[in-house]
């Protein structure tokens, strides 16, 4: 068992797939060497020929290479089924059938097509395209700008509002690679699309010369996610409050785009995310109640308790109604691995097998693992391995069987909810990078009000729409009081991400301290748990200076650190309307690595620079704010701006900052945005960093005529890479060892333009692109080098270009 979750794992950090058969060569050796292990473990101990540890390590070994051969294979074969770049942002005509429920907002409606034929959308001769299984679309709004931007072209017209699970459509699409952001401590999209099956996204064209898309007809596939989406809409046809609504929908159909950001951001800081989404918490919840319910109806029978004991009726009737609950809410990743853990520990109970705790929990984790290989790099199999660890090592399990009474069994349930909460505050904190201080009131009230009355009156509504009304009642009650506890100081505990070897001592402390033991051994937990409170995260030596430019796709972010203090230059773009750069990449990069902005540079107003400045600014109440942005912009009147002028100058730890640009009198004379972008110079005597947003070729030769030096040894592209900047004259200025690029995948600008790579590349520039980078890390102790995040963390699912 132990041996099958190592194989996987050193499968998991391969950055390059083998072939098949390669796999498939380690899966058959590693199965014949445990058959030939376990003929000799029939015998008895005598009569073996090798040590019993020596034994143990091949059986290890046997095991790795078993789990290994079958992910990689796997891997292999999933793989084969990616989108040929050639077919990337060409058009395409596709017939399929909606997989999922539609996502509708204010932009368009995203889902996700299972593609049954596709052909050249120009009716071009020849062999039709191969398009993957599964492509995830959006079909976007005609007057919604911003997801225009969002999208590499323009942004479909017309209405999806017809648009409905497990009809067939004749759409005409543009479809890319899954290509994600990529930073450190980052959310990784690709292996999430990964996982879900996903090997291109795209969106519906309904342009004039594209062929109109066409409802064929309705089918019988996908019955539940067509239940699904109308339990979803009727319970937002029947609440006013769309906040309330999509709270119901989420616990019902387990729809969780359907919350408000906002709402979650609240969730999060009172540390009841958990009880708002069907998780894996959320269905073992389900099953623990539904197996109580079960167990009390059973023994009203005496025939059926004859038939079947009611203890094993219960744990049957709480796995299948789990299981059916899960599909419900769409069978998502964390509920199928929930799913599976649940079965495993009924059928070893089933069979009567008696194995000590740490045998059942390694065999749950390794079925989990068998079925889901890229479970081990995802949070939620984490936290749930960990959680039911902590219920077998704390014997949860078998004082819950003990409990007389309902009310002690509910007692014993809700004091496990407490001790998971302590135990996994350490992993917490690892994942996160934060904690709620008032998780524990906040889900000492969440937990039954969600489990004994939300969920229920939710869940019944299906059947009374009326009760929908109660229950959005109840979850404003509860929001209140949520809202009133995230607003407290002090209500979330942030520092930077500990290393995998300190976060495990935690985790263990964690767990130490909540064992039934005497408290002089708990207490032993304690200095476990130090060093992950007390750890912080590096930083530059005096006198130097590191910078790290995020991935956000089509704008620009870079994080500029010396020894004590920190400044961010611009906040990405906003990616649709309810999603930006900020609360998507730029706060959890800055929680990770514990930052506290001294100062917040917005370079100039246009979205791809200012998209996530609220969010940012919203964590980071001391930052000051230097910007051109004028005085009448929204972001004025969340954190008012200082206006950057050239000849502003500090120091910060022995590192001088400077502004170059604009001018006092630009002001006064600029026609666009971008011909006022502040540019800031950093540097230490050794080594030179230019930040020039997106100024132009004539604030260029203003910058070069008025700057006597300009040398530097990084260069930010000025406005990515785009045609009209980046100058012969501007780079011979400047003369540049390495110019960052921050522009998206396949972005509708063509950034960085090819006469522009090819001018960086004449003067012996070395052009570092976000694209094929991700986040890059330069510091000035080592001026030349520069880090990539897609080269130091390479994975084999991670999109590389042909």
């Amino acid at each position: 068992m132990g041996g099958s979750l190592l194989g996987t794992a050193l499968q998991l950090h391969q950055p390059r797939l083998w072939s098949a058969g390669a796999y498939a060569a380690l899966l058959f050796a590693g199965l014949a060497g445990l058959a030939a292990l376990s003929r000799r473990w029939r015998r008895p101990l005598r009569a073996w020929r090798m040590p019993a540890g020596l034994a143990m390590a091949l059986a290890l070994a046997c095991g790795a290479l078993a789990a290994g051969g079958l992910a990689g294979w796997r891997a292999a074969a999933y793989a084969g089924g990616a989108l040929d770049p050639v077919l990337e942002g060409r058009d395409l005509q596709v017939v399929g059938v909606i997989a999922q429920m539609p996502q509708r907002n204010e932009g368009g409606t995203r889902f996700r097509l299972d593609v049954e034929s596709a052909r050249w959308a120009d009716g071009r001769a020849g062999a039709a395209p191969r398009v993957p299984a599964r492509i995830a679309l959006g079909w976007y709004r005609e007057d919604s700008a911003l997801w225009g931007r969002a999208t590499e072209g323009r942004a479909a017209a017309g209405d999806a509002a017809t648009l409905h699970a497990g009809e067939r459509w004749r759409l005409t699409v543009r479809l890319k690679a899954p290509h994600g952001n990529l930073n450190p401590h980052g959310f990784d999209n690709e292996l999430w699309l990964w996982e879900q099956g996903v090997h291109a996204s795209g969106y519906v064209r309904t342009g004039a010369r594209d062929a109109a898309p066409a409802r064929l007809q309705s089918t019988w596939l996908h019955p539940i996610e067509r239940a699904r989406e109308a339990v979803r809409d009727a319970v937002f046809e029947r609440v006013a409050d769309t906040r309330q609504a999509g709270v119901i929908a989420a616990l019902v159909t387990g729809d969780q785009g359907a919350i408000d950001r906002s709402d979650w951001d609240v969730f999060r800081a009172t540390g009841v995310a958990h009880l708002m989404s069907i998780s894996g918490l959320h269905i073992t919840m389900f099953a623990w109640l539904a197996a109580h319910a079960v167990g009390a109806l059973w023994r009203r029978s005496g025939r059926l308790m004859l038939r079947v004991p009611a203890p094993q009726a219960a744990l049957a009737g709480g796995v299948l109604l789990a299981g059916l609950y899960a599909l419900f809410s769409g069978w998502g990743v964390p509920s199928q691995r929930t799913v599976w853990m649940l079965a495993t520990a009924a059928l070893l109970r089933f069979t009567g097998r008696r194995w000590p705790w740490p045998h059942v929990w390694l065999l749950i984790a390794a079925v989990v693992v068998a079925v889901d290989p890229w479970a081990l790099m995802q949070a939620g199999f984490w936290l749930s391995f960990v959680a039911v660890g902590i219920l077998f090592a704390t014997g949860f399990m078998r004082s819950a069987e003990e409990a007389a009474g309902r009310s002690a069994r509910l007692l014993a349930f809700f004091r496990e909810q407490w001790v998971i909460t302590l135990a996994l505050t350490p992993l917490s904190l690892l994942l996160f990078q934060q904690v709620s201080v008032v998780g524990l009131l906040a889900n000492a009230v969440a937990i039954p009000w969600v489990t004994l009355v939300v969920t229920p009156l939710a869940m019944l509504g299906a059947v009374a729409a009326p009760l929908w009304e109660l229950a959005a009642w109840a979850v404003q009650v509860l929001a209140l009081l949520l809202r009133w506890l995230a607003a407290l100081p002090y209500a979330t505990f942030s520092m930077a991400a500990p290393p995998v070897w300190m976060a495990a001592c935690g985790v263990a402390g964690g767990v130490l301290l909540a064992m039934r033991l005497p408290w002089s051994l708990r207490t032993l937990g304690l200095p476990l748990l130090l060093p992950v409170l007390l750890w912080h995260a590096p930083r530059p030596a005096a006198g130097q200076f590191e910078l790290l430019a995020a991935d956000i796709g089509q704008g620009n972010a870079v994080l500029v650190r010396t020894a004590t203090h920190s400044l961010l230059y611009d906040a990405g773009p906003r990616y649709s309307l309810e999603s930006d750069a900020g609360h998507r990449v730029l706060v959890p990069l800055l929680r990770a690595f514990d930052e506290r902005l001294d100062t917040l540079v917005l370079s100039h107003r246009d979205s791809d620079h200012t998209g996530g400045a609220a969010a940012v600014l919203s964590m980071q109440p001391q930052a000051e704010l230097l910007s051109s942005i004028e005085a009448a912009h929204p972001l004025q009147s969340v954190r008012p701006a200082r206006r950057c002028e050239a000849g502003q100058r500090w120091t910060w730890d022995g590192v001088d900052f400077e502004v170059l640009h604009p001018a006092p009198a630009d002001y006064l004379s600029f026609t666009k945005p971008n011909a006022i972008s502040c540019g800031l110079r950093i540097a230490n005597g050794r080594a030179t960093v230019l930040l020039a947003g997106d100024i132009e070729r004539l604030q260029e030769a203003a910058l070069v005529s008025r700057t006597a030096d300009l040398r530097a040894d990084v260069l930010l592209a000025p406005h990515h890479g785009s045609k009209t900047s980046s100058s012969v004259l501007f780079l011979e200025a400047v003369r540049p060892r390495i110019a960052l690029v921050q522009a998206g995948y396949r972005n509708r600008f063509g950034h960085p333009a090819p006469e522009v790579a090819e001018r960086y590349a004449a003067h012996g520039v070395k052009l570092v692109e976000s694209v094929p980078c991700g986040a890059a890390l330069w510091r000035s102790r080592e001026p030349a080098e520069v880090g990539c995040e897609r080269e130091r963390n390479a994975r084999y699912w991670h999109h590389r270009l042909p």
